[in-house]
């Protein structure tokens, strides 16, 4: 069985007068260790689909299983990063990154140690009695992915985490987020609207059609591009081809 499988999820909002289908019998499965991005046209239910993932929506149909375990609420098997970093701004980065392991119980010295040396592992060195305030976006960010890391979860979900960055932090970014999950192994998730994110840090792609979201197709990156960091795969020429391929593809959604 796949590390995370998602078999037949189905989901609908309901207002007062009118109910929307979110997602239409979304059907996906993820091995151990792979970073998948998921990309489609503005309300495809991206986001509602990673949130039912991470236990946060019950799906009117289906289920989630994750290392065998069927997910119907939070769990800390699972880490989820934002857009934005809501790290306490009265709490020092120290308190900030800790704060999980203080939530379950696992605040040890030895687990403090742990997050501490990967605040310097992502260049954070010397900042644990600081601010949120004094740290610059990418700095937060790094901080807000050694939160989410210091838990030491199995799978991670990404909603658009490098978006509000300026773009030069954000290649940065991407390499160092990258680089890290694979020397801890662990498996990801990322929601994005950025062709070009999801192909340089991705090893499998799953393009959503719009109202309701479905899966239209599922991309899987040539091996000469998963070798390089994203930086490099940007400049590779399978690069752009892949690239011009999906955005012919999710332009067709747009004008339709």
């Amino acid at each position: 069985m796949s590390f995370l499988s998602v078999e037949h999820v189905h989901h609908v909002y309901f207002s007062k007068d009118s109910a929307t289908v979110a997602l239409e019998d979304v059907k996906l499965n993820v091995e151990e260790g792979e970073f998948i991005s998921f990309l489609g046209p503005s309300g495809c239910g991206k986001t509602t689909l990673l949130s039912i993932i991470a236990g946060l929506i019950k799906p009117v149909e289906g289920t989630v299983t994750i290392a065998n375990k069927i997910i119907t609420k939070p769990d800390s098997i699972i880490g989820y990063m934002l857009q934005q970093d809501y790290l306490f701004p009265w709490k020092t980065i120290e308190e900030n990154v800790t704060l999980g392991l203080k939530v379950i119980g696992q605040k040890t010295t030895e687990n403090k140690q742990k997050t501490l040396a990967l605040l310097k592992e992502m260049g954070l060195e010397n900042v644990e009695n600081q601010y949120p305030s004094q740290l610059s976006g990418g700095m937060r960010q790094r901080a807000a992915l050694v939160r989410t890391l210091a838990t030491n979860p199995k799978i991670l979900l990404l909603d658009e985490p490098f978006s509000a960055l300026d773009y030069q932090t954000k290649l940065r970014l991407e390499d160092l987020v990258v680089q890290t999950l694979k020397d801890y192994k662990k498996t990801a998730l990322l929601v994005t609207h950025d062709i070009g994110e999801a192909i340089a840090m991705s090893d499998r792609i799953y393009v959503f059609s719009a109202k309701p979201g479905r899966i239209n197709r599922t991309y899987l990156i040539p091996k000469e591009l998963r070798e390089l960091a994203p930086f490099y795969a940007r400049q590779h020429p399978s690069f752009s081809k892949l690239f011009q391929q999906i955005w012919k593809e999710l332009d067709q959604f747009e004008t339709e």
